[in-house]
């Protein structure tokens, strides 16, 4: 098949990761892919160096498609992604993102590609923006889930809040785990100690880990709110917080107020295949956000057999079961997330205990080639029900 990806912006991110892990796939299986994307900037990173290192994925980056909504270039953006599609002709296109997706679909869907498919990784609304920023975006949605013939979510959450919002038909939606490099994660033979020690951090120190971009809605400050008061008494308390983004300055200035620059760690950005060791240094992998899809830092903890704390909101208690491979705690519940993690230290057989049951659950279903599989599966079937209806 020839096999065409949009997505608005390639950064470090869990949906980019999906992204690119379905577009290798995809090529390795022998598929001709091609990979349409627009500018990356900020200080996000970029995952187009590991697209390009793969070598078997065409890629194509289009000026227009740009994050923020704008009138004049998303009209272009729709012109220019008609113009690529009419000259590659290709069986199916599969969108990403929330701009990607519409302006994506609207040009398949007029240019007749016999397989429409869209991927939400995260709804665009959500209950932390304004009433009439959600209305626009659910409109949006509507309008592009007529113009697709398959919706695939990421985690059962996606569905129901898209159908509740009346986005798109019930038969349209199946589930497809986002897909990852699950090897590195089961690798045991590097002790915590060792990893610790390659990567700079206190050996003896009771690590609580997060793995998100220092961005809105991510929970940072909710760690900082949790655990300051404990860290200023115990010296042996540190937060390891693995990513960067645009609230960087605030955050890290606010860890200087506290006086807690020796305990919270921030590598920033770090080379996506390194994350195995960063979650492999933690004692307990947290992710305290307020908006996901199906969260990939809970699933790369589980894969480690690491506890995990995470906030139980959209697809997270899909993985991160309560008491059976993780604890949940309500969103903003402070005192709660600091209880759940005190009683893992507290108790380390109980942190063994839900970290293993967690890894046996997710090694399968969020095996790279398992999403593959799953996807080429739904491409072949619209495709045939697209030549029936012919």
């Amino acid at each position: 098949m020839k096999i065409m990806h949009i997505s608005t912006r390639l950064i470090l991110g869990g949906s980019q990761e999906n992204t690119v892990f379905s577009c290798a796939g995809q090529a390795d299986a022998g598929h001709a892919v091609s990979l349409v994307f627009g500018p990356i900037e900020g200080p996000e990173g970029n995952m187009l160096p590991v697209v390009r290192r793969h070598g078997g994925i065409e890629t194509i980056e289009t000026p227009n498609l740009i994050r923020e909504l704008s009138p004049r270039r998303d009209l272009r953006c729709l012109a220019d992604l008609r113009a690529i599609i009419r000259e590659h002709r290709p069986d199916v296109v599969h969108t990403h993102s929330s701009k990607a997706g519409v302006l994506g679909r609207a040009a398949a869907w007029r240019e007749g590609v016999p397989a429409v498919i869209h991927t939400i990784h995260g709804l665009p609304f959500h209950p932390y923006q304004s009433k009439l920023k959600n209305a626009i975006y659910i409109a949006a949605e509507r309008w592009a889930a007529r113009r697709c013939h398959a919706i695939v979510t990421v985690a059962d959450a996606m569905r129901d809040q898209a159908l509740a919002a009346g986005v798109g038909r019930a038969k349209q939606f199946e589930t497809v785990r986002s897909g990852m490099i699950v090897e590195p994660y089961l690798d045991d033979s590097k002790s915590m100690t060792e990893t610790r020690r390659s990567l700079g951090l206190p050996e003896e120190a009771f690590i609580v880990g997060t793995v998100a971009r220092l961005a809105e809605l991510k929970g940072h400050d909710d760690l900082l709110d949790a655990f300051a008061p404990m860290m200023r008494s115990d010296p042996n308390l540190h937060l390891l917080w693995v990513g960067d983004g645009y609230w960087s300055d605030r955050l890290l200035a606010r860890v200087r107020d506290l006086n807690l620059s020796d305990q919270v760690h921030t590598p920033g950005l770090v080379l996506p295949e390194t994350i195995p060791d960063w979650i492999r240094a933690m004692d307990v992998v947290v992710h305290p956000s307020y908006r996901e899809g199906l969260p990939r830092a809970v699933v790369q903890g589980l894969l480690a057999a690491k506890p995990v704390v995470a906030y139980a909101l959209d697809g997270a208690p899909e993985v991160c079961i309560d008491d059976e491979t993780g604890m949940l705690v309500q969103p903003g519940d402070h005192q709660a997330l600091a209880e759940a993690v005190f009683r893992l230290r507290a108790d380390p057989g109980l942190g063994a205990r839900l970290g293993a049951e967690g890894r046996r659950r997710c090694r399968g279903p969020f095996d790279r080639r398992t999403m593959v599989d799953e996807l080429e599966r739904i491409y072949r079937r619209v495709i045939a029900e697209t030549e029936a209806r012919a």
